[in-house]
């Protein structure tokens, strides 16, 4: 996830001029008006993003209410700028960037408030409780408190079915179901000012940033997840399997869906860290370990912090700025809460970059600092955008570089940098078994991907009411995961609120684009690089080429449709999920066979 001080991430946040947010007389032309409202742009952010700094890594009722407070006032800007965007997008024979600018400041605003008095302030103070709730939320583990960060920790090692329900019900009844009342009060306050601005709904607001209506989003995802669904099939399946060996039938039945708390992440998301239980005999074992790899080498938080940035100097991005090693939270303070979720910020646009992190030294944590990091020098690539472009192509593209980067911490990558010996380099034979591993990541998490914004989407427009939030949400996991509660769940409960993307009103189908449109920038960083073995062992490290093709795609922002973003660096218009398919292409063919004469779906 990433903090964008910038229109995605702040709510789309355009800040006007204090007369104009009091809805005073605007500029006369919509090229004025943009004008204007761009050049106030850096000055609301950097407030907003400055309270919420401090809110986020120091978390005590008085920055509650000054984020409160700045997040007020940046929404009742956007909001009034969005309302005269919309009349004035209606004026015939505008320019190019006043028409997609115009556009922007209305579609991506992420939670609107109304325009009616006290509005803003009631949103924001409802979004800093939730935010709250879930940065404070503890479970517990054999009864004694555990915060959330440890949680998750917990979950990806511990192999007792017992304390893993226990894990997983505590956070899940403690963080999520107090959130639920405030939880449906924003839902009502941001769709009343999504039909302020014009729009159905906040889902129908949030579906219509993609450079298309939202009705073809809606089925541009939907076909991309038919693209990608067989290989998600027989993985569960496959999967299961594994499980019901593991802990007998009792506990995970040979059939049906999956028992959510035993895919080692406390949402189910992922499921790597129960490679060690799927892991096929022989080339299962994959003769190494990144865990052990960083521990034996005596690897700290900033010496992972440092590698990452390594790999970005290697294709010919400079170095982080100074003030990203001084102001970035890299371990949780011992001393007080904060929210350990992993995000990466520019505070001013320009070159204030920080990550905000609990680091732990695991193979995990060295996967997410290389993926924060594609934020922050995206972030860094467009700064010279005018202020609404200061973004992502799409919302997708920005979760994507990260990942891309990521997909090629394979053997030969962690050989470049010292911490894997050559003699160590697993053989053609252990194929399965990376595949496997990464494949328990990355096509576990696609339904998931897709399905927390397919809730929201219907909570937004009232197909789901809040009185039936919990059964929606888990009737939507069983339909896209395949997965169950470890025990039958109450009607108050309110699961989605232990997510922390839901309290945060963080849209998520970023995240299900970015797992489709890593494989096509992997796969288009490898052919640029001109590696010829197998794509999943490709590392691209060291390839100024590929840096400088990544760099003209990063370097556009939100200037362009995302279209032209995605042709500048794979050479194609069309986002696919067939590159991700071709990778993973040994492994499927090698899961059907494992998966014959098996029950496969739930």
């Amino acid at each position: 996830m990433h903090k964008l001080v910038s229109i995605a991430a702040l709510g789309a946040a355009l800040a006007a001029s204090p007369a104009m947010a009091q809805n005073q007389t605007a500029p006369q032309t919509p090229q004025a008006f943009v004008t204007q409202a761009e050049a106030a742009f850096n000055k609301a952010t950097i407030e907003a993003a400055q309270a919420d700094w401090v809110y986020q890594t120091y978390i005590t009722p008085d920055t509650e209410a000054l984020t409160a407070r700045a997040g007020a006032k940046l929404t009742e800007m956007q909001v009034a700028n969005a309302v005269i965007a919309a009349k004035y997008a209606a004026t015939a024979g505008l320019d190019y960037d006043t028409t997609r600018k115009l556009s922007r400041m209305r579609t991506a605003i992420v939670l609107p408030a109304p325009v009616r008095p006290g509005a803003a302030e009631e949103a924001a103070t409802l979004t800093a409780r939730l935010q709250g709730i879930y940065g404070k939320g503890q479970g517990t583990l054999n009864g004694k408190p555990i915060n959330g960060s440890d949680i998750e920790a917990a979950m990806g090692t511990n192999r007792n079915p017992a304390e893993l329900k226990e894990m997983w019900t505590s956070w899940h009844d403690n963080v999520g179901k107090p959130m639920a009342g405030d939880y449906a009060k924003l839902v009502s306050v941001t769709n009343e000012g999504a039909k302020d601005l014009g729009f159905a709904d906040t889902g129908a607001l949030w579906r219509s940033n993609y450079d298309m209506t939202p009705e073809a989003f809606a089925a541009l995802t939907e076909k991309l997840w038919n693209e990608v669904k067989p290989l998600y099939e027989q993985l569960h399946c496959y999967t299961r399997t594994k499980l019901s060996e593991r802990y007998g039938d009792a506990v995970q039945a040979k059939t049906g869906p999956i028992r959510a708390d035993l895919l080692g992440n406390m949402w189910a998301q992922e499921w790597g860290n129960i490679y060690d239980i799927v892991a096929p005999p022989g080339a299962g074992d994959v003769g190494y370990d990144t865990t052990k790899l960083l521990v034996d080498k005596g690897y700290d938080p900033l010496k992972m912090v440092k590698t990452g940035e390594g790999f970005f100097s290697s294709l010919g991005f400079a170095p982080l700025p100074k003030t990203f090693w001084e102001r970035s939270q890299f371990t949780k303070p011992a001393d007080r809460e904060v929210v350990c979720h992993a995000s990466a910020w520019d505070i001013d646009n320009v070159e204030d970059l920080r990550v905000k992190m609990c680091i732990k030294v695991n193979g995990d944590d060295f996967t997410t600092i290389h993926h924060e990091l594609g934020h922050n020098y995206y972030q860094r690539a467009y700064n010279k955008q005018p202020a609404l472009y200061l973004d992502g192509a799409n919302d997708g593209f920005h979760e994507a570089i990260g990942d891309t980067i990521a997909l090629s911490i394979t053997p030969e990558y962690l050989v470049q940098i010292g911490l894997l010996d050559r003699s160590q380099v697993p053989s053609a034979d252990k194929d399965i078994g990376l595949l496997l591993r990464q494949g328990m990541d990355k096509v576990a998490f696609l339904p998931f991907g897709l399905m927390i914004d397919r809730w929201r989407w219907s909570v937004f427009s009232g197909e789901v009411s809040p009185a039936n939030y919990e059964k929606a949400w888990n009737d939507m996991r069983l339909k896209y995961q395949g997965i169950v509660p470890p025990s039958e769940r109450p009607a108050d409960a309110f699961d989605p609120g232990a997510k922390y993307h839901i309290p945060a009103g963080v849209p998520y189908t970023r995240y299900f684009l970015a797992r489709i449109l890593q494989f096509q920038f992997y796969e288009a960083a490898c052919r640029i690089s001109g590696w010829k073995g197998p794509l999943h062992r490709c590392s691209f490290y060291g390839n100024k080429q590929v840096g400088e093709r990544l760099n003209a795609m990063l370097e556009m922002g939100a200037s362009k449709p995302w279209p032209d973003a995605l042709q500048a660096f794979t050479g194609t218009r069309e986002i696919s999920g067939k590159p991700m398919i071709r990778y993973f292409a040994p492994l499927t063919r090698w899961l059907e066979q494992q998966n014959k004469g098996k029950q496969c779906g739930w």
